[in-house]
């Protein structure tokens, strides 16, 4: 298959090809390989690949699943594949190899997709871009000077760059949406539990949850499908129903929907954001839903309690860490700015914690009573463009990197908070060429309903054919 070829299917039309015997597995990953080859030199955003232990696949474990050969890339990330190091940029980690396949990653070979490599994250996700000591900076295929977003930009490069139509990310503050956004990829983020952590039984009090990042809805929705569902011993579970992949050209019917591009807690909104939250408006309104203007009104504290709880959960990940690696870690094996951020978690006591626990229910509460009014909730997902590499702060301390978190990103962590499905769309590029994301969230296990809009969008305004300056096409 051409390269060229290759670029205009999804994984879903891939897995229809390798169905009908127009193209085997193998010559699938063959034609990956050679899309990696062809662009990661530009984009840095392909860390690791494994083509040995692809091809054992192929030949012994394929099975029947929906993406039956279709290539696929896991973010370097909690996703564990077992034999394969997950090194989450971290140099510590880069010969940590763990026995076994998390859950999510058995569920994702059992759909069928051929696992090939991993993609770069930034250094253990805790920077606003993706960038780390292990493997450097990740470019955006629209502009190789901009950020790829975080903490998963090298899968979102790769989706829009076409090296694999969908791939892994996950998202505790807006990592599937924010790169989703600046890349100009769909990117869901499910319901609090609907997929998988296991083993970890649960990441962030189930604000981290796992999904891909995709070109079509349908992609997304089929595999969702395959993927949700519970697990033993998982403190946040999925909750009941869903067949996602049915909802895909289903009419949503006539949705009243919140607007909002007033930025929690402060930060100013680019006018681009704006502009394309304001086109995004004008076209529902053509599709007959109602838009009304609405800012959710969140608790004064609600960003400290956050900022506590993360700066907790990295202290503790660490700690973890200690075990795995068997040995204590010192300021020798962080940047600065990350070892401030670990020591601030340290100091952090149970009680504290579980006071910013409190608070984020009020944040939750405040959040999931929009959808007591609402179908759904649309504002832009980032505050601003994508943003150049250089606008990224390399030394700052802990105070600046929080405060430069709201004024990137301010729109996305609340739906964490609450456990909503939310979801960042590429409807609208700028007069620079990039992809500006606009975000919808619905009341929590309503990924359905988000589905049924995001095919209707996909129809009346499709994007799948834009191709960004970097492109294996």
């Amino acid at each position: 298959m051409q390269l060229s070829e290759y670029r205009n299917y999804d994984a879903t039309g891939l897995a229809q090809l390798i169905a009908t015997g127009e193209v085997t597995a193998d010559e699938l990953l063959d034609t990956a390989l050679a899309a990696t080859a062809a662009v990661n030199g530009e984009l840095n955003a392909v860390v690791a690949t494994f083509e040995d232990e692809a091809r054992r696949f192929i030949k012994q474990d394929l099975g029947d699943g929906p993406f039956r050969g279709v290539p696929f890339l896991l973010k370097d990330l909690t996703a564990h594949y077992g034999g394969q190091p997950t090194g989450a940029g971290w140099p510590p980690r880069a010969s940590v190899k763990p026995d076994s396949d998390a859950e999510l990653v058995r569920r994702f070979k059992q759909s069928g997709a051929v696992i090939f490599g991993k993609t770069a994250v930034p250094e253990l996700a805790m920077d606003w871009t993706t960038r780390s000591r292990a493997h450097g900076v990740t470019n955006n295929p629209w502009d190789t000077s901009r950020t790829a977003g975080t903490s998963s930009g090298g899968t979102a490069a790769a989706v829009a760059a076409g090296i694999v139509p969908m791939a892994h990310g996950n998202d505790g503050g807006g990592s599937i949406r924010v790169p989703s956004s600046v890349c100009g990829c769909f990117g869901l983020k499910p319901t609090r539990g609907r997929n998988p952590v296991a083993p970890s039984g649960s990441t962030w009090q189930g604000m981290l949850v796992e999904h891909v990042l995709s070109r079509s809805v349908r992609d997304s929705a089929a595999m969702l499908d395959a993927t949700a569902g519970s697990v033993a011993g998982q403190f946040f579970n999925s909750p009941a129903g869903g067949d996602f992949a049915a909802e895909i050209g289903r009419d949503p019917g006539k949705l009243r929907i919140a607007v909002s591009t007033r930025a929690p807690y402060g930060a100013p909104t680019h006018p681009d954001c704006i502009a394309a939250v304001d086109q995004t408006v004008k076209l529902l309104e053509d599709l007959g839903h109602i838009c009304e203007p609405y800012d959710i009104e969140l608790p004064q504290d609600g960003w400290s309690a956050f900022e506590t709880f993360i700066l907790a959960e990295y202290a503790t990940d660490m700690r973890l860490e200690e075990g795995v690696l068997g040995r204590k870690l010192s300021a020798d094996d962080f940047p600065p700015m990350l070892w401030e951020m670990i020591e601030a978690g340290n100091r952090i006591s149970a009680v504290e914690v579980n006071v910013a626990t409190t608070r984020l229910h009020a944040v939750a509460a405040a959040v999931t009573s929009t959808f007591n009014r609402y179908d759904a909730f649309l504002s832009p997902t980032l505050a601003q463009p994508p943003l150049p590499h250089g606008a990224f702060p390399q030394s700052t301390s802990m105070r600046g990197h929080y405060e430069f978190y709201l004024s990137w990103m301010p729109f996305t962590h609340i739906f964490n908070v609450n456990g909503s499905p939310a979801m960042s769309v590429p409807l609208v590029w700028n007069a620079d060429g990039l992809p500006i994301g606009v975000q919808f969230a619905a009341a929590p296990a309503a990924e359905g309903l988000l589905f049924r809009l995001a095919s209707q969008l996909e129809a009346v305004r499709p994007w799948s054919q834009k191709r960004p300056p970097v492109s294996i096409a």
